[in-house]
């Protein structure tokens, strides 16, 4: 079962990297229309690979990455709104914030009681993972570029959490999304010297 959950959360997250690393590229050549399908796309992926990447921590019992991770659908469905109106970006809803506290206060919760507190090197991997995830994850959907250096944060936290955990699948699917995620970092940074 871990097997298929990082094939194909793991696929897809890896696909969401590959999409926005191409969306910065198309971007950068000033092919608005073309980079927003791109930009869609990724925002799609990213959702349809959240469900068995929430169920694998679950499986691995990384309850503060499993809801944090839950907690990142708000973000990434107001991503995916604002690539769909054409880059016109709204303030999310409140409740979306709320929601997000909520569920970061419940995987912490459940985390600390099962564990005693923080105690374990996984428990802190877990922290570095979803504050890079929620940040960037955030940033992204309201363009901000610096949403992809909190991936590298939430990548290299990632990584090393699967790797202690025996999830090689997923730790080379985290070594190979660094490279699209600075590839289009760098691809947003080329745009910014040239005006």
């Amino acid at each position: 079962m871990l097997q298929l959950l990082q094939l194909l959360g793991g696929g897809l997250y890896l696909l969401n990297k590959i999409f926005l690393s191409v969306s910065e590229r198309i971007r950068h050549r000033g092919r608005q229309t073309k980079a927003r399908r791109w930009r869609v796309a990724s925002w799609i992926v990213y959702l349809a690979g959240l469900g068995p990447i929430v169920a694998m921590f679950i499986l691995k019992r990384n309850w503060i990455a499993a809801s944090v991770e839950a907690s990142g659908a708000p973000s990434m469905i107001l991503g995916l709104v604002t690539a769909l109106r054409t880059g016109e970006i709204k303030r999310a809803p409140r409740w979306l914030d709320v929601l997000a506290l909520i569920f970061i206060v419940l995987g912490f919760t459940i985390s600390i009681r099962e564990f005693g507190g923080l105690t374990l090197l996984t428990q802190w991997l877990e922290v570095g993972l979803v504050t890079g995830f929620l940040i960037g994850t955030y940033q992204l959907a309201k363009e901000h570029k610096t949403g992809y250096l909190w991936f590298v944060l939430m990548h290299v936290s990632c990584g090393w959490l699967m790797w202690v955990e025996d999830l090689r699948l997923m730790f080379w699917q985290q070594v190979v999304s660094l490279g699209f995620i600075a590839d289009a970092y760098m691809t947003t940074q080329r745009k910014r010297s040239l005006r």
